[in-house]
């Protein structure tokens, strides 16, 4: 069992989801329960299964969890790019976002690897 609070990458993704939290607000209000709650919703869920995963038993199962986490990171990236190309973010901020994605998919990348040759 790993503590997740001592994890760089689960610190990481709580700073991220602040962000997103941050750069939806200047959504349109159509798209409140829209793309704005599903790119909230998968960031959460990065940071929900770093956290999960730590709780459980074995290193399998933590590595399934980040297999989950990770797929969540891409998803948000595709949505991020999605807001771009609707035009509710500026290019700077979708940089940004996707700067501090890369590294956390990287990460977790890394962190599963480490896992794995345990």
């Amino acid at each position: 069992m790993h503590n997740f609070k001592e994890l760089i990458v689960w610190q990481k993704t709580r700073i991220l989801v602040k962000d997103i939290y941050l750069l939806t607000e200047i959504f349109p209000n159509e798209e409140k329960f829209g793309l704005s709650s599903q790119i909230k919703r998968a960031a959460v869920s990065i940071a929900s299964n770093i956290a999960e995963g730590a709780g459980r038993g074995s290193d399998k199962d933590f590595i399934r969890f980040l297999d989950m986490a990770n797929g969540s990171a891409f998803e948000l990236e595709t949505q991020l790019y999605l807001s771009f190309d609707l035009e509710f973010i500026e290019e700077e901020k979708l940089n940004k976002v996707l700067k501090q994605l890369s590294e956390i998919q990287k990460l977790i990348y890394g962190f599963k690897a480490k896992l794995i040759s345990n």
